[in-house]
C-alpha cells in the first residue's frame, strides 16, 4: 500500500511539474538596459506598472564579460560563455567549441528545446542589432526579423513587432532592442538623452502590450522584460556593478504581484525561467534555473 501511495504521489508531482504556467511568453529584451539609478528615470508609465504589478529584482548579473554578444548568448542558450563558446563582444562565430550540440549543429536554446516541445508553436524574434541572429537558432524558429536599428527606426521597428503579434499570436517571442545601449554609448548612460530613449521604448512596451490585448492572449502571457548588461560613462563590458546589474520584470499569468525576488539571478537563469513557465523540461547540459519564486 505505502508503495502505491508513493507512486501515486510521485505520479502527481511529475505531472504538476510539467503543467505550463502560462499558454504565452514575450521576452522582451534591451540591450543596456542598467538597474543603477533607475529611480531618475522619467515617463516610463508601462514599465513601471509591469514592474509594481509582478515580481522584479534589480540585481540580475551578467555572465563575464559583461558585453552584449555573450550575454544574449546566454540569455538563449541557459550556460555561460565556458559552455556555449560565444566570448566576445560580438561574436558572429563561437570562440570555443559548444559544449554539446543539438540536430542545428549549436548549442539548445530556449527556441530549440520549444520546437522540440511544441512542433507546430508560432514562435518568433526581432533583433536590430546583427550579431544576436548568430546565438539564436534560426531553423528552430517560426520568424527571424532583421530591423535594423538607427535613432529614428524605433517606432516603425515596433509597428512591425506589435502586427507580428496581433497576426500570429506566438507562443513565444523575443523582441529584442538595440537603441538604448547605442544612446549609451554615444551620450552616456544615465544621461538625459539615455533616459528619452528608454520612455520611447516604454511606449513601444505599451503597443506590445496593447497588441497583446487586441490578439486575445494578453490574460494567458507572462512578459519578461530586461536587458544583456548595464553600463557606465559611455561604456561597459568591466567589473563595475553598473555593467553587471540589470532589472529582470515578471508580469502576467500565475506571476506574483508586487513582489520583490530576494534569490541571486545571473543571466542563464532567464532561458530556464522561460522553460519552466511553458512547462517544458530543462535539458541537463544548461546550468541555469528556473526563478521559481516569480511565480505563484
Amino acid at each position: 500500500m505505502k508503495r502505491i501511495i508513493l507512486l501515486i504521489f510521485l505520479l502527481f508531482t511529475m505531472a504538476v511539474q510539467a503543467q505550463p504556467r502560462a499558454k504565452h511568453v514575450v521576452l522582451i529584451g534591451l540591450d543596456g538596459w542598467a538597474a543603477h539609478d533607475l529611480d531618475k528615470a522619467h515617463d516610463i508609465p508601462n514599465i513601471r506598472m509591469l514592474m509594481q504589478g509582478g515580481s522584479v529584482t534589480m540585481h540580475k548579473r551578467s555572465v563575464l564579460p559583461s558585453s552584449s554578444g555573450v550575454n544574449w548568448a546566454s540569455m538563449f542558450m541557459g550556460v555561460g560563455p565556458e559552455s556555449h563558446g560565444f566570448t566576445t563582444w560580438d561574436s558572429e562565430q563561437h570562440d570555443l567549441p559548444f559544449a554539446y550540440e543539438n540536430a542545428h549543429g549549436i548549442f539548445p536554446s530556449i527556441f530549440s528545446i520549444i520546437r522540440e516541445a511544441y512542433p507546430n508553436a508560432e514562435t518568433g524574434c526581432t533583433i536590430e542589432w546583427e550579431p544576436i541572429k548568430y546565438v539564436v537558432d534560426t531553423l528552430a524558429i517560426s520568424y527571424m526579423g532583421y530591423l535594423p536599428s538607427s535613432r529614428d527606426s524605433l517606432e516603425s521597428n515596433c509597428d512591425r513587432i506589435v502586427q507580428y503579434i496581433r497576426d500570429h499570436k506566438p507562443l513565444f517571442f523575443a523582441p529584442c532592442f538595440d537603441g538604448l545601449d547605442g544612446t549609451g554609448h554615444s551620450e552616456g548612460w544615465y544621461s538625459r538623452d539615455y533616459y528619452d530613449y528608454l520612455a520611447r521604448l516604454d511606449k513601444c512596451i505599451g503597443r506590445i502590450i496593447q497588441a497583446l490585448k487586441d490578439a486575445g492572449i494578453y490574460d494567458e502571457t507572462i512578459i519578461i522584460i530586461t536587458g544583456d548588461h548595464g553600463g557606465h560613462d559611455k561604456g561597459h563590458g568591466t567589473l563595475a556593478m553598473e555593467d553587471m546589474e540589470s532589472p529582470l520584470v515578471f508580469f502576467g499569468k500565475n506571476v506574483k504581484q508586487s513582489y520583490q525576488i530576494q534569490s541571486p539571478v545571473v543571466q542563464y537563469d532567464i532561458a530556464a525561467t522561460i522553460a519552466y513557465a511553458l512547462g517544458i523540461e530543462i535539458p541537463q547540459v544548461w546550468r541555469g534555473k528556473p526563478v521559481k519564486e516569480a511565480f505563484r
